[in-house]
């Protein structure tokens, strides 16, 4: 989670939900400050093969803020947003975007695929998004 209110990362999930020792050891280790970034949890993910969402429960109930979005949304202090609208967007990109949307929003998965696929950075989809008026949705490490 990103918002200001700390202590409350743990409450979107069940009380009976566990930690994974090896996972929360890792966690640990990683984080800075109290705060890990996006890309150092996705590293994490991939080290102990394991998903980014369970990386992002481990986060929650440590009470640990993601910081650093790389889609650039949140984490990089005022302004919030870490990406500006872009000033033209290519109908290929626009089509691709459109055509990933799920109940009117862009999933962060599917930000990030489409990225690989244009050959492009993952904040240029988000500066797209921006142009286009779209919300990105459905972080894989369960921020928003």
């Amino acid at each position: 989670m990103t918002h200001k209110d700390k202590s409350s990362y743990a409450r979107k999930h069940s009380p009976e939900l566990k930690l994974n020792p090896t996972i929360a050891k890792a966690v640990k280790q990683a984080a800075t400050d109290e705060k890990i970034a996006c890309a150092a949890a996705f590293n994490l993910a991939g080290k102990l093969k394991v998903s980014p969402g369970e990386v992002g429960v481990t986060l929650d109930l440590l009470e640990i803020p993601v910081i650093k979005c790389q889609l650039g949304l949140f984490g990089y202090g005022p302004p919030k947003k870490g990406v500006i609208a872009a000033e033209t967007v290519s109908s290929a990109l626009e089509a691709a975007i459109r055509g990933s949307l799920v109940k009117g929003k862009l999933p962060c998965a599917s930000a990030w695929e489409i990225a690989v696929k244009f050959d492009i950075t993952k904040r240029e989809i988000t500066s797209a998004c921006e142009a286009l008026k779209i919300k990105i949705s459905s972080c894989q490490l369960g921020t928003f």
